[in-house]
């Protein structure tokens, strides 16, 4: 057994790394100057316009290629609403310089809890879905270009999950500014794409054989059909809350670098979006099952030369990055909600590396769960995703505005405007992506939501009713002794029981020996032995007739409960085997463990183990 402990400590150590010390805690948190913050915290929202305007075009896949020119007009209003939000969240910077996640902003403005409830669990929810949406759509860009990994797309996936476990217990994710450069990679591959397309356009003409034609309405189009594929083009927004959670990582002035990092963002997201868009268009680039489409237009531009590998795995490792970033954010928020005694509170724990490891463990194993499910296919995961998000965005923009009439302050009229319009947008979008895509799988998230609500609620009333039964006065309530009636647990006369009966003479109580024998033969042998062996204490035997110890000893001190311990505590006392070698465990019959699992469950007792080591 302890040699087992002492391999899984130093497995461990490798795996994990070195305990920390918790005033190491501050230490490793270092402030970050705005434009290397840009790829660390936008790794979520930039890498998902890799898949976002492929989403969108999936619903309207089955019109044909007339219906291509569409992805123009929906990335053109995901574009109008990334700026809405972000404006909006610039609004929450100004009001929360301390960070304002969208659960901070309900708790701080709504009285009852409920809204912040909504906030957090949408949230929650939407993290485990990216993680399951961003290594599977990496998984697929890998895919595009090694078709013969497909079929392992998602054991592949779930290895990239366990691995992002190990990163983020180690700790790396919060302190490696070196994850900055793969975002920049990708940033540039996308530019040098959008660039790439405008010099074969001028040289080959905008217009070209493989463009469809602009304005063409295919036949079957509805208006619900489009704003389902608005709804899945709208996956390329999430993460956009990141910068607006983490101010504090800011250098000095935080606020200011923050709205920076927004506006340099919004930017380079809105040109990528725009520009990606409108050369699948030109190219007329169709979806495929084998093939995803920023593959396509990759391989059209530069073959399957060095650049088409660069831009694959840069999409690939931006996307797990991505993924790496939501750990933090889960497991932060977790740690908060839980802090308010509205989840477990070991999500508040840390683990050795100071990150708050149950949260992590649990994000894993949620995402590699959906990624089971789905087989990590991005398109079957997308109808579940973006909800949550946007939930929680509309929450915010309504918190928001209720402490704009509030505080009021300097301009406080155009900021309530500018967070009542992202309200207004924010809770359509939300509508939107509810109703197009409920019997696409949101019902899936639309019920698991009430029932999280439902479970922090039941979880808060739990810690308040036992704070509550806890509560004592200090002023007015003293600990006093008890009279205290030891019982020793012997099983014959051998060293480990010599070991527990000195133990408990010496305890200032009142100690007898107890021994359940099955047959009279070994009660009188027992009876005997204790005589041979001087009777250090009072031994009393009982007769278990159906072969059990748990209940003779039940009966035995239900009697003492009744008829001398009324005032007093029963304290059990019981040796236990612990042997050199962890299988030797199975040679032994471990009544100790189930004793002691049995009264501590159904009888107000208190016990204690006395461990005897084996040498051999």
């Amino acid at each position: 057994m302890w040699y087992a402990v002492v391999n899984f400590s130093t497995f461990k150590r490798v795996v994990i790394g070195r305990p920390m010390r918790s005033r190491e805690l501050n230490e490793k948190h270092n402030k970050l100057f705005w434009m290397i913050a840009l790829p660390i915290l936008s790794a979520d929202l930039y890498s998902s316009v890799a898949y976002g305007p492929e989403a969108g075009l999936t619903e309207l896949a089955h019109l044909g290629r007339s219906a291509l020119w569409i992805v123009l007009p929906i990335t053109g209003a995901s574009v109008i609403l990334l700026f809405i939000l972000i404006l909006s969240y610039i609004m929450g910077i100004i009001a929360y310089p301390s960070g304002g996640g969208a659960y901070s902003i309900a708790k701080d403005n709504f009285k009852k809890p409920w809204a912040s409830l909504v906030a957090s669990s949408s949230l929650l929810v939407d993290y485990v879905l990216t993680v399951a949406v961003s290594v599977s759509a990496g998984i697929q860009a890998v895919a595009s270009a090694y078709p013969v990994i497909k079929p392992y797309s998602s054991s592949l996936a779930i290895c990239c999950v366990l691995l992002l476990v190990i990163v983020n217990l180690r700790g790396v994710a919060e302190s490696a500014t070196i994850f900055a450069w793969p975002t920049f990679v990708f940033m540039a591959c996308m530019i040098l794409i959008i660039c790439t397309g405008f010099i074969d356009e001028l040289s080959h003409g905008f217009v070209q054989p493989s463009t469809p034609t602009f304005g063409e309405i295919p036949g079957g189009i509805t208006i619900l059909l489009i704003l389902k594929a608005f709804s899945s083009a709208c996956s390329a927004l999430t993460g956009i809350e990141t910068i607006s959670n983490a101010v504090p990582v800011f250098r000095e002035p935080r606020q200011r670098s923050a709205i920076k990092t927004y506006i340099a963002l919004g930017s380079v997201t809105a040109v990528t979006l725009i520009g990606y868009a409108y050369h699948l268009y030109v190219r007329g680039v169709e979806v495929r099952e084998d093939k995803t489409m920023l593959s396509q237009l990759a391989e059209q531009y530069f073959g399957h030369g060095i650049v088409y590998q660069i831009i694959i795995w840069s999409t690939f490792i931006v996307l797990i990055l991505a993924a790496n970033s939501t750990f933090t954010g889960f497991s932060q928020l977790s740690a908060i909600v839980a802090s308010d005694s509205f989840l477990p509170r070991a999500f508040t724990n840390r683990g050795d590396r100071l990150g708050y490891s149950n949260g992590i463990m649990f994000l894993a194993g949620a995402a590699a769960l959906l990624i089971a499910l789905f087989q990590a296919q991005t398109n079957s995961l997308i109808p579940l995703y973006a909800i949550g998000v946007f939930l929680s965005f509309t929450i915010a923009q309504v918190g928001l505005c209720k402490r704009w009439l509030k505080v009021k302050g300097r301009m406080w009229k155009l900021k309530l405007a500018i967070n009542l319009f992202g309200f207004i947008v924010t809770a359509v979008v939300t509508v939107v992506v509810a109703f197009t895509k409920f019997l696409e799988g949101a019902w899936i998230v639309l019920v698991i939501l009430p029932i999280m609500i439902s479970f922090s609620v039941m979880v808060k009333r739990h810690y308040d009713i036992i704070a509550e039964e806890l509560r004592i006065d200090p002023k007015e309530t003293r600990p006093h002794p008890h009279e205290l009636v030891t019982l020793v647990l012997v099983s014959g006369v051998h060293r480990a029981v010599l070991q527990t009966v000195s133990f408990a003479q010496s305890l200032d109580s009142r100690a007898v020996a107890i021994y359940v024998g099955f047959d009279d033969e070994s009660v009188d042998k027992m009876k005997l032995k204790w005589e041979e062996w001087g009777e250090p204490c009072k031994l009393v035997t009982l007769r278990g007739e159906f072969r059990s110890i748990l209940a003779p000893l039940s009966r035995y001190i239900d009697r003492l409960e009744i008829t001398e311990c009324e005032q007093s505590n029963i304290h059990i006392i019981m040796p236990q085997f612990v042997t050199k070698k962890w299988w030797h465990n199975l040679l032994h019959n471990q009544s100790a463990l189930l004793i002691r699992a049995w009264f501590l469950r159904n009888k107000d007792v208190v016990i204690t183990t006395v461990p005897y080591h084996l040498q051999k």
